[in-house]
């Protein structure tokens, strides 16, 4: 992966991340590098699964699958503030 591939994913996972936290009621208890991470996790596994579903390559914009990572990063803050929670 080239550096321009690395720090597109970081400025998507960030992008990513932030929006699965504005979706979510109240006040997440994670850090901005936790946001990051699972910002970019989401963002991979929301690409793989849209591929999955063929939705990944349309015309314009990739409605389906930013809402797929969008859903996805919500659910991992969600997953990861109730894990920080236990400890």
């Amino acid at each position: 992966m080239e550096i321009s591939g690395i720090i597109s994913a970081v400025v998507i996972g960030v992008i990513i991340g932030v929006l699965g936290r504005l979706v979510l009621p109240g006040r997440q208890r994670i850090g901005v590098l936790w946001t990051i991470a699972v910002g970019i996790v989401a963002a991979l596994l929301g690409t793989a699964v849209a591929a999955g579903l063929g939705v990944a390559d349309t015309k314009g914009v990739d409605w389906i699958e930013w809402l797929i990572q969008i859903a996805l990063a919500a659910v991992g803050v969600t997953l990861l503030e109730q894990f920080k929670a236990r400890r």
